[in-house]
């Protein structure tokens, strides 16, 4: 993958003829893809002790999903994925159990390939530093694996900062603040979906598309349209482009599949990438939650955000950061 901000290349390219190759699990294991629960909850403002920053150190699963140490009721802390494209946090349904978490009824889970009612608890407090929620309703979930124990959403966030230091394995939380780009700093405009940042200022070879952020997928993905818009350009293109098969699994445990093929140029405001690897598959149905079926559309996942040395998305000022080295 090539990135330029402007026309100043940044010398970020990897693997032969440019390309970034996708993570090791690819492999024998299926890449994973995120999930969406539910509608967008109200999410209340946080609690003035809240408004400090906060900085968490973080780990990286075999997915590069970054992982928050997360206390439930006091116990833990526990690894929890974050997901910037969930809008409601989840559990294991093994951890759940285990700490015997109040049962509250079925509720409506959407991951990439459709919507699913998956039993779910109550948690009293949920921690993470110094940051607290009270009763939140939770889905259990039956497929994160021996790793992970759950899974953040943004519905925790309210209109707050937040810094996926990924180079350094850091996540931070701050009040929403006025930032500006600089040689490496990019600033992109967005807009609120479904409580979601999307990027407005985007697109495909000149076509305008939306992309949103999603830091619990771990692969890039594209909709129906966005698919379409790429046959036709190679339709018309001298060069020969590849189109391989892959397997996936949702974080819920669903299977799909897909297929793998790279964007020749993708531009976010003022961030220009070339031959960005992503996947396109008949089974998903996401888009349609978020209102872009209809719309040439992308969420960067996990191959391509490991790429930075951070991302940070201000809820407050919808707008997201990318900093490169």
């Amino acid at each position: 993958m090539l990135f330029n901000r402007r026309h100043a290349a940044l010398g970020l390219m990897a693997a032969a003829g440019g390309a970034l190759p996708l993570s090791k699990a690819w492999g024998q294991t299926p890449a994973l893809a995120g999930l969406i629960p539910g509608a967008a909850p109200a999410v209340a403002a946080p609690a003035a002790a809240e408004e400090a920053a906060t900085q968490i150190g973080a780990t990286r699963d075999k997915f590069e999903h970054l992982l928050a140490p997360v206390d439930i009721n006091g116990q833990g802390p526990f690894n929890f994925i974050l997901d910037t494209g969930a809008n409601v946090s989840c559990v294991s349904r093994e951890l759940a159990d285990r700490l015997m978490l109040t049962q509250a009824g079925l509720a409506p889970v959407h991951t990439m390939v459709g919507v699913r009612n998956r039993p779910s608890v109550m948690i009293d407090t949920l921690s993470i530093g110094a940051r607290h929620r009270k009763d939140v309703r939770a889905p259990a979930l039956p497929a994160f694996g021996g790793q992970v124990d759950g899974l953040l959403g943004v519905d925790w966030l309210g209109g707050q900062r937040l810094v996926l230091d990924i180079r350094n394995k850091k996540i931070e939380i701050t009040p929403s603040r006025t930032e500006y780009a600089t040689a490496s700093r990019v600033i992109v405009p967005c807009r609120r979906r479904l409580g979601q940042l999307t990027i407005v200022d985007a697109d495909l070879s000149g076509h305008r598309i939306s992309a949103m952020i999603d830091s619990g997928s771990q692969v890039t993905m594209c909709n129906f349209p966005l698919h379409e818009m790429v046959l036709t350009m190679e339709a018309h293109s001298p060069f020969v482009r590849e189109h391989q098969p892959v397997k996936l699994e949702t974080i819920a445990g669903e299977p799909f599949s897909g297929e793998m093929f790279y964007l020749p140029f993708l531009r976010l405001g003022g961030l220009q990438l070339g031959n960005v690897p992503v996947v396109f598959s008949w089974q998903t149905e996401v888009f349609d939650v978020w209102g872009l079926k209809d719309t040439p559309a992308i969420v960067l996942g996990m191959d391509l955000l490991a790429q930075f040395e951070s991302v940070a998305l201000d809820f407050g000022r919808n707008q997201v950061r990318f900093d490169i080295t």
